[in-house]
């Protein structure tokens, strides 16, 4: 469902969605149940993100006559993780598009002007020709994926949208601002940042919980 004080995102209310999320939130969930649900959402996620993809027909024959179905038309899209926390997502979508490229961005905050610095950059040559799903489980303050988004945007790619698991207000108004084209899908837009950068209530910190190193 559209928000309505942020015209660019899609909170995907579906009850199994926020039920799952619900148990990713807590505390107490071990680590391997949080990359299950970290999968299994983004799975979910991805229906909503992919329900525009361009559609032509093919003869397919059936047991019984051949006709012209729909498939699914041009290139298959790529899947762009934000490292390290987008990796955790990258199988919930490769179930749905096995066929899908798979590219990466490395961002750090630098500790004295806290701007997101690029560390590494790999991404199909022709990405500029495919649709573009950006995933990073938390959109906080919108700094990383803004910078990830402008560096896409260099490379020609114009049909791009961002799923992220949580997202707060400052981040996705951050966004709006400076990437106002691209759509944002999340399972979750938060009540806000603390001082430290965290989602409130959020889920702490997903690569730490993703790979075990909290």
């Amino acid at each position: 469902m559209a928000h309505s004080d942020f015209p660019n995102l899609t909170v995907i209310s579906h009850p199994l969605v926020q039920h799952k999320l619900s148990y990713l939130r807590s505390q107490d969930t071990t680590t391997d149940t949080f990359r299950r649900l970290v999968r299994e959402i983004s799975q979910m996620l991805a229906y909503e993100a992919t329900r525009d993809l361009p559609m032509k027909t093919a003869p397919i024959t059936t047991p019984i006559a051949t006709f012209q179905s729909p498939v699914i038309a041009g290139k298959k899209p790529c899947i762009v993780s934000i490292l390290r926390a987008g990796n955790g997502m990258v199988d919930g979508l490769l179930e749905l598009l096995p066929s899908a490229r798979v590219g990466h961005i490395g961002l750090y905050r630098d500790p004295t002007t806290l701007e997101p610095v690029e560390y590494y950059f790999k991404v199909p040559e022709d990405v500029a020709d495919r649709a573009v799903i950006v995933v990073d489980p938390m959109l906080a303050t919108g700094n990383s994926a803004a910078a990830a988004l402008d560096r896409l945007k260099e490379c020609g790619c114009s049909a791009i949208k961002l799923l992220c698991l949580l997202a707060a207000p400052e981040g996705v108004g951050n966004l709006l601002k400076r990437h106002p084209d691209v759509p944002i899908l999340t399972a979750s837009l938060d009540e806000r940042l603390n001082d430290h950068g965290y989602i409130v209530p959020g889920l702490g910190d997903a690569g730490d919980r993703l790979f075990g190193t909290r």
